[in-house]
């Protein structure tokens, strides 16, 4: 006597049902269901990773704090003003001449690198006159890759990888292909590159 197979149970769910059955990463449009970008990649058999140019912020705060007090018992620098402000998107330093600006600079940059932030990251602007004869730098933040980067990297890549498909998305790179050697080549490529901001390869699948 032949088995009886269970009945097949259809089961139709509203656009809502489904975002809170699979998750909000997931698109419903006329009844078909979407999954988000990672998923089809992983779908159609290809490998992707993102590059990105960013730090641990709170490594950059530990490192600051580092640096204010090294500074603060350091004999050349007693009876004198140092500072060092941290701000969203830059530091701010302050002392008596540009010798203790260069000073407060590498012990800044000692701290970083221990912790390690790539200094690329710092990108300081000449120093300025502040109050009581006082001089004032302002040490820019290097966060995301900027458009015209963006889209010379893309030009770049493509052109040395043909078999590799890029896209920019806000201010990093998505790059995917079906090999992993040829995503390999790009970070050898792209890690090779003299470029003044620096980069991180993650989300690697």
């Amino acid at each position: 006597m032949t088995a009886r197979r269970p009945p097949r149970v259809a089961v139709a769910l509203g656009a809502t049902a489904a975002t809170a059955l699979l998750g909000p990463s997931f698109r419903v449009t006329k009844q078909r269901l979407t999954p988000p970008p990672a998923i089809l990649s992983a779908m159609a058999g290809e490998f992707s990773f993102d590059v990105v140019s960013d730090f641990e912020r709170q490594e950059l705060v530990n490192a600051v704090d580092q640096a204010r007090r090294e500074i603060g018992t350091r004999y050349d620098f007693k009876n004198i003003p140092a500072e060092i402000d941290l701000e969203a998107e830059q530091l701010v330093l302050l002392t008596d001449s540009e010798m203790h600006l260069r000073a407060i600079l590498d012990v800044l940059q000692s701290k970083l690198h221990k912790r390690g932030i790539d200094l690329k990251v710092l990108n300081p602007q000449k120093p300025e006159q502040a109050a009581r004869g006082n001089l004032r730098q302002q040490v820019k933040l290097r966060r995301g890759i900027a458009d015209d980067l963006a889209r010379d990297l893309n030009k770049k890549i493509r052109g040395a990888h043909p078999k590799v498909q890029v896209r920019i998305e806000g201010d990093k790179l998505r790059v995917s292909s079906k090999d992993k050697d040829n995503l390999q080549a790009v970070i050898r490529d792209l890690r090779a590159m003299e470029l003044e901001v620096p980069l991180q390869f993650t989300n690697y699948r």
